[in-house]
């Protein structure tokens, strides 16, 4: 690639969070792309953030390391980065910053995913997830 390349101007990361996450484009190549963007800037540091809050964590995170791993069929992977980037968003159909009900649509999103492409689970990124909260409980 030469110095002078400019990246596809259909992949735009600041696009309309409602376009990139419609479902009928989920699987969509630049749809994916932005959404493992939004996904890889995010991820981390809202799941560290929430991890204790939520309790659906572990979901999410195994959604995360299934979706990162290369075995995981390409059509899944796009659905979970939908997913993912879903609950990264900080303007969603219900704020996060919401006592009590502000992550209740992150969690349907989750539950969606893992009931449509949960075959793909397997346990080593369930058990990935398991340690990484048992790391940050113990890092409290």
């Amino acid at each position: 690639m030469s110095a002078d390349a400019k990246p596809s101007p259909k992949i735009d990361p600041e696009r309309n969070a409602r376009e990139v996450l419609d479902p009928g484009k989920a699987l969509v190549p630049a749809t994916v792309k932005v959404n493992e963007q939004r996904v890889s800037r995010g991820f981390w540091p809202k799941i560290r953030k929430v991890a204790s809050k939520v309790p659906f964590a572990a979901d999410a995170l195994s959604v995360w390391w299934c979706a990162r791993d290369p075995a995981t069929p390409t059509a899944a992977k796009g659905m979970m980065f939908a997913a993912l980037a879903y609950f990264v968003l900080p303007t969603d159909a219900i704020p996060d910053v919401l006592p009590a009900i502000g992550f209740t649509d992150d969690a349907a999103v989750i539950a969606a995913v893992l009931a449509i492409v949960g075959k793909n689970l397997k346990p080593r990124h369930k058990d990935a997830a398991k340690a990484f909260l048992a790391k940050l409980g113990a890092d409290d």
